[in-house]
Protein backbone atom coordinates (compact mmCIF):
# COMPACT_ATOMS: atom_id res chain seq x y z
CA UNK A 1 0.00 0.00 0.00
CA UNK A 2 2.89 2.45 -0.29
CA UNK A 3 1.35 3.75 -3.51
CA UNK A 4 -1.90 4.70 -1.74
CA UNK A 5 0.10 6.25 1.08
CA UNK A 6 2.20 8.24 -1.38
CA UNK A 7 -0.95 9.40 -3.15
CA UNK A 8 -2.58 10.49 0.13
CA UNK A 9 0.60 12.34 1.15
CA UNK A 10 0.65 14.20 -2.21
CA UNK A 11 -3.07 14.96 -1.87
CA UNK A 12 -2.52 16.46 1.60
CA UNK A 13 0.44 18.55 0.39
CA UNK A 14 -1.47 19.86 -2.63
CA UNK A 15 -4.51 20.63 -0.51
CA UNK A 16 -2.34 22.58 1.92
CA UNK A 17 -0.73 24.54 -0.95
CA UNK A 18 -4.14 25.47 -2.37
CA UNK A 19 -5.56 26.42 1.01
CA UNK A 20 -2.53 28.62 1.75
CA UNK A 21 -2.87 30.40 -1.60
CA UNK A 22 -6.60 30.77 -1.08
CA UNK A 23 -6.11 32.35 2.35
CA UNK A 24 -3.41 34.66 0.97
CA UNK A 25 -5.70 35.80 -1.89
CA UNK A 26 -8.62 36.38 0.50
CA UNK A 27 -6.45 38.49 2.79
CA UNK A 28 -5.10 40.54 -0.13
CA UNK A 29 -8.61 41.09 -1.49
CA UNK A 30 -9.96 42.18 1.87
CA UNK A 31 -7.02 44.55 2.37
CA UNK A 32 -7.41 46.07 -1.12
CA UNK A 33 -11.16 46.46 -0.75
CA UNK A 34 -10.63 48.20 2.58
CA UNK A 35 -7.96 50.49 1.03
CA UNK A 36 -10.20 51.36 -1.91
CA UNK A 37 -13.09 52.20 0.39
CA UNK A 38 -11.02 54.33 2.77
CA UNK A 39 -9.10 55.94 -0.11
CA UNK A 40 -12.34 56.98 -1.79
CA UNK A 41 -13.57 58.56 1.41
CA UNK A 42 -10.30 60.45 1.91
CA UNK A 43 -10.45 61.94 -1.60
CA UNK A 44 -14.05 63.07 -1.18
CA UNK A 45 -13.24 64.71 2.19
CA UNK A 46 -10.47 66.78 0.60
CA UNK A 47 -12.94 68.75 -1.41
CA UNK A 48 -12.83 69.74 -5.06
CA UNK A 49 -10.09 68.34 -7.25
CA UNK A 50 -8.73 69.82 -10.44
CA UNK A 51 -8.83 67.89 -13.73
CA UNK A 52 -5.35 66.41 -13.30
CA UNK A 53 -6.06 65.18 -9.78
CA UNK A 54 -9.40 63.76 -10.89
CA UNK A 55 -7.77 62.01 -13.84
CA UNK A 56 -5.02 60.58 -11.65
CA UNK A 57 -7.59 59.38 -9.12
CA UNK A 58 -9.62 57.72 -11.88
CA UNK A 59 -6.53 55.98 -13.24
CA UNK A 60 -5.60 54.80 -9.76
CA UNK A 61 -9.15 53.53 -9.21
CA UNK A 62 -9.02 51.67 -12.54
CA UNK A 63 -5.72 50.06 -11.53
CA UNK A 64 -7.12 49.08 -8.14
CA UNK A 65 -10.25 47.64 -9.75
CA UNK A 66 -8.19 45.65 -12.27
CA UNK A 67 -6.01 44.36 -9.45
CA UNK A 68 -9.11 43.28 -7.51
CA UNK A 69 -10.47 41.51 -10.59
CA UNK A 70 -7.18 39.65 -11.08
CA UNK A 71 -7.12 38.55 -7.44
CA UNK A 72 -10.76 37.47 -7.62
CA UNK A 73 -10.04 35.48 -10.80
CA UNK A 74 -7.07 33.82 -9.10
CA UNK A 75 -9.23 33.00 -6.09
CA UNK A 76 -11.83 31.46 -8.40
CA UNK A 77 -9.16 29.34 -10.13
CA UNK A 78 -7.89 28.15 -6.76
CA UNK A 79 -11.43 27.18 -5.75
CA UNK A 80 -11.77 25.24 -9.02
CA UNK A 81 -8.44 23.53 -8.31
CA UNK A 82 -9.69 22.48 -4.85
CA UNK A 83 -12.74 20.87 -6.50
CA UNK A 84 -10.45 19.09 -8.98
CA UNK A 85 -8.30 17.91 -6.09
CA UNK A 86 -11.33 16.35 -4.39
CA UNK A 87 -12.17 14.62 -7.70
CA UNK A 88 -8.61 13.31 -8.00
CA UNK A 89 -7.85 15.30 -11.16
CA UNK A 90 -5.70 18.08 -9.70
CA UNK A 91 -1.94 18.07 -10.03
CA UNK A 92 -1.78 16.11 -13.25
CA UNK A 93 -0.89 17.52 -16.64
CA UNK A 94 -3.84 17.80 -19.03
CA UNK A 95 -1.50 17.00 -21.94
CA UNK A 96 0.61 14.04 -20.79
CA UNK A 97 -1.16 12.96 -17.56
CA UNK A 98 2.13 13.10 -15.62
CA UNK A 99 2.25 14.64 -12.16
CA UNK A 100 2.87 18.38 -12.12
CA UNK A 101 5.73 19.06 -9.73
CA UNK A 102 4.94 20.41 -6.29
CA UNK A 103 7.35 23.28 -6.95
CA UNK A 104 5.37 24.35 -10.03
CA UNK A 105 2.06 24.06 -8.18
CA UNK A 106 3.41 26.18 -5.35
CA UNK A 107 4.36 28.89 -7.85
CA UNK A 108 1.22 28.53 -9.97
CA UNK A 109 -1.44 26.66 -7.98
CA UNK A 110 -3.88 26.46 -10.88
CA UNK A 111 -1.37 25.10 -13.42
CA UNK A 112 -2.94 22.53 -15.72
CA UNK A 113 0.24 21.51 -17.58
CA UNK A 114 3.63 20.29 -16.47
CA UNK A 115 6.62 22.52 -17.20
CA UNK A 116 7.66 20.58 -20.31
CA UNK A 117 4.20 20.57 -21.90
CA UNK A 118 3.74 24.26 -21.09
CA UNK A 119 7.08 25.07 -22.75
CA UNK A 120 6.09 23.15 -25.89
CA UNK A 121 2.73 24.95 -25.93
CA UNK A 122 4.46 28.34 -25.58
CA UNK A 123 6.90 27.56 -28.43
CA UNK A 124 3.97 26.59 -30.69
CA UNK A 125 2.12 29.78 -29.69
CA UNK A 126 5.17 31.94 -30.40
CA UNK A 127 5.65 30.34 -33.82
CA UNK A 128 1.99 30.96 -34.63
CA UNK A 129 2.23 34.62 -33.62
CA UNK A 130 5.43 35.05 -35.65
CA UNK A 131 3.76 33.43 -38.66
CA UNK A 132 0.72 35.70 -38.35
CA UNK A 133 2.99 38.74 -38.16
CA UNK A 134 4.87 37.65 -41.30
CA UNK A 135 1.58 37.19 -43.15
CA UNK A 136 0.33 40.61 -42.02
CA UNK A 137 3.63 42.24 -42.99
CA UNK A 138 3.54 40.63 -46.43
CA UNK A 139 -0.02 41.86 -46.95
CA UNK A 140 1.01 45.44 -46.15
CA UNK A 141 4.07 45.12 -48.38
CA UNK A 142 1.82 44.19 -51.32
CA UNK A 143 -0.42 47.26 -50.93
CA UNK A 144 0.29 49.75 -53.76
CA UNK A 145 1.33 53.21 -52.61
Amino acid sequence: MPNASKRKNRYNKLRKILQEHRLEMLEELQCKIHNVRTGGVAVSEQGVCDEVETSEAEIQNDIEFTFLQMKADTLSKISEALVQLEEGAYGYCCECDEEITEQRLRALPFAVRCKDCEEVREIVRQKKVASERRIAASLFAEVPR
